[in-house]
């Protein structure tokens, strides 16, 4: 009995101290780490990459067990194989490393920080996505009423450079009747995406990668899992009129939603567009109120 109460004390005495010394700094680093971990499982999880860590995970046991019961010729075999591991591990998961990095560069922290450095005309830029949206709608109103197909990306955070390198540039003040006549089925570059870039349609014509996802219903066409395929890789929102139903559907992050009229699309492209960047000026606010940083031009 007492040398169970000693036990006790002792560790009592153990977690004492390290209550102690256990500092701020140290509750941020449990924080960060516990967040990376956690963000790593579940991107794991969302991805094919889970089974390859199961093999993984299978190999070491195996490697363990072989170093156990001294099984020299297949222990030699892993442990040549795990010294190539990490370069392994980069090659094999170079999708979902770079899913990863993309997302962490999306981030609200990451965009709130870059407007901190740079900041931009924040009300000029909403002017202009207004204007664009405004003729979004109007163009697929008209194509919804001709049964025509359509597909248009407007590029946020993510680049589209490799995108619009495919079409043909036009630089053209975003009219509901240029959209039209682009996407008017004699005109040569109506097969293709039309690129927005900064309120202006940059180009059109262009060609976007088809979602890999197999969970994409039979009744989509090329055009909805060319739209799926863009806002998978990348934050961009795709806005697509289908030929066959005259319906008007939204791709974000890897989702579809459909049946939008003219009142619900405007509202969703001002709510992810517009929302954004006010959001992303807030941010900056925040920002350099902490820093106790003033700002000479006034914000509207």
């Amino acid at each position: 009995m007492g040398s169970l109460t000693d036990y006790i004390a002792r560790t009592s005495q153990f977690l004492l101290n390290i209550a102690r010394q256990f500092t701020f700094k140290d509750a941020i680093d449990v924080i960060v780490v516990t967040i990376l971990i956690y963000s790593a499982i579940k991107l794991l999880r969302e991805t094919r990459a889970g089974q390859l860590v199961k093999g993984i995970i299978i190999l070491v046991v195996i490697f363990l067990l072989s170093s156990q019961f001294d099984l020299l010729m297949l222990n030699t075999i892993l442990r040549t194989f795990l010294q190539f591991a990490f370069l392994a591990l980069l090659i094999i998961f170079q999708p979902e490393i770079r899913k990863a990095l993309e997302q962490m560069g999306r981030s609200k922290v990451s965009q709130s920080l870059v407007n901190v450095v740079g900041a931009k005309d924040k009300e000029g830029e909403n002017a202009q996505t207004r204007r664009a949206i405004e003729g979004v709608v109007d163009a697929t109103a008209m194509l919804q009423q001709m049964r025509m197909g359509a597909l248009i990306v407007f590029e946020r955070n993510t680049k589209l450079g490799e995108v619009i390198e495919t079409g043909t540039l036009l630089d053209a003040a975003p009219s509901a009747q240029l959209i039209a006549n682009v996407f008017f089925n004699k005109a040569p570059l109506h097969d293709g995406a039309m690129i927005i870039r900064s309120g202006k349609i940059c180009a059109a014509g262009c060609i976007l990668p088809l979602t890999a996802s197999d969970d994409v219903s039979a009744e989509l066409g090329t055009r909805h899992r060319a739209g799926l395929g863009m806002s998978e890789n990348s934050d961009a929102i795709v806005v697509v009129v289908s030929e066959e139903t005259a319906q008007i559907s939204v791709a974000v992050n890897g989702r579809l939603t459909r049946n939008y009229n003219r009142i619900t699309l405007r509202e969703k492209l001002s709510e992810l567009l517009l929302d954004s960047s006010d959001g992303s000026t807030s941010g900056r606010k925040r920002i350099l109120g902490k820093l106790g940083i003033g700002s000479s031009r006034k914000e509207v």
